[in-house]
């Protein structure tokens, strides 16, 4: 069996551990709630891409809307945890 191998020295050198930081995962775990939210409009709108917009879609963007605005303002008015 032949090996496919690189005969190239890598352009970029990776560093050693790939896993993130607490600290990363701290802000990603802080911005879940707006990132679930967007992903809840993306659902909706991906919905009507093959099919005429109804009253209840359109009630389901603007209420899926409305949660990505109401996470964002949460996030942003959230105290850091140094600061508190």
């Amino acid at each position: 069996m032949n090996h496919i191998v690189a005969r190239q020295k890598p352009v970029t050198v990776l560093p050693a551990d790939l896993e993130p930081s607490d600290a990363e995962l701290d802000a990603i775990e802080a911005e879940m709630d707006v990132v679930l939210a967007e992903v809840e409009l993306l659902d909706a709108l991906i919905a009507l891409l093959d099919r005429p917009a109804s009253e209840f879609d359109a009630r389901r963007i603007r209420r899926a809307h409305n949660r990505v605005l109401a996470a964002r303002r949460d996030l942003a008015n959230r105290v850091p945890l140094e600061a508190a």
